[in-house]
């Protein structure tokens, strides 16, 4: 209990004295959880409906979507921001799934626990960070095995403040995994955040393009309007270890090419269907050593990626 943490909306900041007596008397650490949300709740309400959330030290902020969940969008998030960091890049990577959180997971660190210090009068949270990245994830402050059921306000509350609580530093990229979906937290990012760009994810079939199509309207607002960099095809194809110049269109044939030249940008990667891709996932592994082929498209897709992104 010597490093417990949380916000107005469950999250973990230092205050050891409130959640130590709380627990020791009740022994509930959900009683302990609403009396420290409740304190920093209060303490962080200051922050308008459509302010901005003012990110000094970060240059870019860069949102991986795709709409429809299963497509491999965090898997894209995470090499994504790997590729980044291995050009020299300073780059960070924000999960934003609250309610499913995987970053943790699959970068290895999901029993690393935040650390929370007092500065001006708030509390900041300092990033964890794994090769070479610096990550922040609702998974963090959470039971594995928990749930979260919340309502889209207080997931929306929790978002903002991963951003605008933690110390990011200087970064030149701030990578963010989105949820599926086109609700209140990816509404919350769009207007609150200074996103440079989006990077649309999918899978060849046209299921996972009809939620694509969806997600990229959310970015082509008129009121928050995001510029969209480009897609990238997820499980284009699976070629077996023993014939690597073979390929099966397991999921069809065409599908991100269609949806690029819907949405007038580039195709910029297509990413084959390998597992040892969704090994070094589950085991928290940096692909690009188990995998050199595939560390190879997302070292092209970065190189794109920072060539796209708009510098003024």
């Amino acid at each position: 209990m010597e490093k417990c943490i949380s916000t107005a909306i469950g999250f973990v900041v230092q205050d050891v004295a409130v959640i130590s007596t709380i627990w020791k008397k009740n022994n509930q650490w959900g009683n302990a959880r609403f009396v420290v949300m409740k304190k920093y709740w209060l303490a962080n309400r200051k922050m308008g409906l459509f302010s901005k959330i003012e990110l000094p030290g970060v240059k870019h902020l860069i949102a991986v979507a795709s709409g429809k969940g299963g497509v491999g969008k965090s898997t894209v998030a995470v090499n994504l921001a790997l590729a980044l960091a291995r050009m020299g890049l300073k780059t960070g990577l924000v999960d934003a799934d609250i309610f499913g959180p995987s970053i943790p997971r699959m970068l290895g660190v999901e029993k690393e626990t935040i650390e929370g210090i007092s500065e001006n009068g708030r509390q900041i949270m300092i990033p964890i960070e794994k090769y070479g990245l610096r990550i922040m994830s609702i998974g963090f402050f959470v039971d594995q095995k928990q749930g979260l059921i919340w309502r889209g306000p207080m997931a929306s509350n929790a978002l903002g403040m991963m951003f605008e609580n933690t110390r990011w530093g200087e970064l030149d990229f701030l990578v963010i995994d989105f949820p599926p979906g086109t609700s209140d937290i990816q509404l919350t990012a769009v207007q609150k955040l200074r996103i440079r760009g989006a990077l649309m994810v999918t899978t060849p079939q046209e299921i996972a393009l009809n939620d694509a199509r969806k997600a990229a309207s959310l970015f082509k607002g008129k009121s928050f309007p995001v510029p969209i960099l480009g897609v990238a095809e997820n499980m284009s194809w699976f070629s077996p270890a023993p014939h690597p110049l073979e390929k099966y269109f397991i999921f069809g044939k065409g599908g991100g090419e269609r949806l690029a030249n819907e949405l007038n940008v580039p195709l910029l990667a297509q990413i084959p269907l390998m597992a040892e891709t969704g090994e070094a996932a589950e085991a928290g592994h940096d692909p690009k050593s188990t995998n050199p082929v595939v560390a190879k498209i997302f070292d092209d897709l970065a190189g794109k990626i920072h060539s796209l992104v708009p510098k003024n």
